[in-house]
């Protein structure tokens, strides 16, 4: 798998980054109103990547307790984190919940704080996607830990200097990462067109594949603005 054989630094996005000591434990999490458990066959799966700098851009308090670690600068500044790991279906109905979740381990959550720095969403993308992964979630996600380290980054600061749009930023991916065509990266934006997630579409034995079209995120011609790194 050329994708899993490149040259990489997962936490080089992490910058200077520090887990907590004293970690925080995060509350458990069944399916909200208007979802349930769905154990759909697994045809494939989305590596789903956020660009920090808007989601800290967008949040009430960078410094408050929900996203202090990501946000405030105070144990490092982020770049592109890993949002999850989530199995797909051949179709839109993909599968999720599909056992009780335990709270995930603390040496767990400590492990992987540099890669999703919250220790809430780390149990949410278990609860939601992992179970249908795997009964164990060390096991799920170092599998992510695996495939978010194999990925190549592109240089953001360049994106952000100039417009762009959800093509340009596939192929920006693309180019960089061999064995990665731009049809298999989907490009999410919010809804002033700020650049919010790439996420890269794998088969089923998690080789990046043509992303589908319900997959797909934004058209090629969306213009999309990119948050620069804060200073």
């Amino acid at each position: 798998m050329a994708l899993l054989l490149a040259p990489t630094a997962a936490h080089a996005q992490a910058l200077a980054c520090k887990a907590p000591e004293r970690m925080p434990v995060p509350r458990t999490e069944k399916p909200p109103r208007g979802e349930s458990a769905r154990k759909t066959k697994i045809g494939g799966y989305l590596l789903a990547m956020s660009w920090s700098p808007q989601h800290c851009a967008s949040v009430r308090d960078p410094k408050g307790a929900r996203d202090r670690f990501q946000c405030s600068g105070e144990d490092g500044r982020f770049g592109w984190v890993l949002h999850g790991l989530w199995p797909e279906a051949d179709g839109p109905a993909y599968p999720q919940w599909c056992r009780p979740a335990k709270i995930v381990p603390a040496p767990v959550l400590r492990q992987h704080m540099c890669m999703t720095p919250s220790a809430q969403l780390l149990q949410h993308e278990w609860a939601k996607h992992g179970t249908c992964m795997s009964p164990h979630p060390a096991a799920y996600f170092r599998a992510a830990e695996i495939l978010f380290g194999a990925v190549r980054f592109p240089d953001m600061k360049a994106l952000a200097a100039s417009p762009q749009t959800a093509g340009s930023i596939r192929r920006a991916f693309a180019e960089v990462n061999p064995g990665v065509a731009a049809p298999m990266i989907a490009v999410a934006v919010d809804r002033k067109g700020w650049l919010d997630e790439v996420r890269l579409c794998l088969g089923a034995r998690m080789r990046p594949q043509r992303c589908k079209p319900f997959q797909a995120g934004a058209g090629d011609r969306r213009p999309v603005r990119v948050r620069p790194m804060p200073r």
